[in-house]
């Protein structure tokens, strides 16, 4: 069995790795880490564990659970992580990081974009990014895996067969993008109050997004030069679901067919990527619970354009679920291994 550790379990994304993970049928978990409710039986800070996980929550050193576990997940904030890591950890012990930390391979954008210094940058080389469909030989050979975002994980999925191909016009992709309030996280928020979001829907950070140069680097990277693209996230009042509507010029006229072509080529064999029937659009309920990205598209004749839209669980595909996919990787198991959960609808 795989002994594995998660720091940072009471939050959203923490929750979700332990009731994923108590189904694996390869992991035990042997360590849940919480600085705010520290020495707390976990079943009382989340009651659907009820007489299923009795485990205290114990805040534990990084480098002390190394020495006795397989793999470690963090879900920590933002420039904990590069404090916490080390060569010697990465020794003893696999890291997946659901942190912005070791996403971005320059320190300087990292510093830039979210507002903390970077406390380890000699790691970033080593760091794989965890998009699974797109980097399962590095991730099964990594011993540190970068989780990606979840707007990202949704947008690259629905681009990037489109990037690899050449056929899109770099400088023209749109990304509107709809989360539920999940994807703020746990802890309290006057935006995220019920009276503030309930029965409305805002955009935020606009031109600001911090994922936005991950989305950037990742599409860059495959196209083969810098690309820039209008990345606009918006608040909806639901738990769980990410929208991704993507918008870009053609350099040729295509037809669907064509298009689909393209999708089936890098898609037809991944069980984690459903592609629609043409006239059919993802919908984020068809996605809740699961580990499942939809992906639909069609074309603007007129403008020699192509809509692409895209559905994924924020907590699940978008966080928890993808760095299972990722453990399951770096341990040569079956991809899909305690992730092949149908989606709960209705919700």
């Amino acid at each position: 069995m795989i002994k594995a550790g998660i720091l940072g379990a009471t939050g959203y994304a923490g929750q979700e790795l332990v009731r994923i993970l108590y189904h694996h049928p390869e992991v035990e978990i042997k360590v849940l880490s919480s600085n705010k409710h520290n020495s707390q039986v976990y079943n009382s800070i989340y009651g659907n564990f009820n007489k299923i996980c009795e485990m205290k929550c114990e805040e534990n050193e990084l480098e002390t659970i190394a020495n006795h576990l397989d793999v470690i997940f963090l879900s920590l904030p933002h420039g904990v992580t590069s404090k916490l890591l080390s060569d010697s950890i990465l020794k003893n012990v696999k890291i997946i990081d659901l942190s912005a930390d070791f996403r971005l391979k320059s320190e300087e954008v990292y510093e830039e974009w979210y507002k903390v210094k970077h406390n380890n940058k000699d790691l970033l080389n080593q760091a794989v990014y965890g998009l699974s469909e797109w980097k399962r030989k590095q991730i099964k050979e990594s011993r540190l895996v970068a989780n990606p975002g979840c707007y990202p994980t949704c947008a690259l999925l629905c681009l990037l067969p489109l990037i690899k191909e050449g056929i899109l016009e770099a400088d023209s992709i749109i990304i509107d993008a709809k989360s539920g309030v999940s994807g703020a996280g746990r802890s309290l928020n006057l935006t995220t109050h019920f009276s503030e979001c309930n029965e409305s829907i805002k955009a935020y950070n606009v031109n600001s997004h911090r994922h936005t140069p991950e989305i950037e680097q990742q599409l860059s990277e495959y196209y083969g030069y810098e690309i820039s693209v209008t990345f606009t996230p918006h608040l909806i009042p639901m738990n769980r679901g990410i929208l991704c509507t993507c918008y870009g010029n053609l350099k040729n006229s295509f037809s669907y067919d064509e298009i689909e072509q393209f999708y089936e080529k890098y898609y037809q064999n991944e069980f984690f990527i459903r592609l629609t029937k043409k006239g059919v659009f993802p919908e984020t309920k068809w996605v809740k619970g699961s580990n499942y990205c939809d992906i639909g598209f069609t074309l603007n004749k007129s403008a020699n354009k192509i809509i692409v839209i895209g559905a994924i669980d924020n907590l699940v595909k978008g966080a928890a679920g993808q760095a299972v996919q990722n453990m399951n990787l770096m341990f040569n198991l079956g991809e899909n291994m305690g992730l092949k959960s149908i989606p709960m609808f209705p919700v």
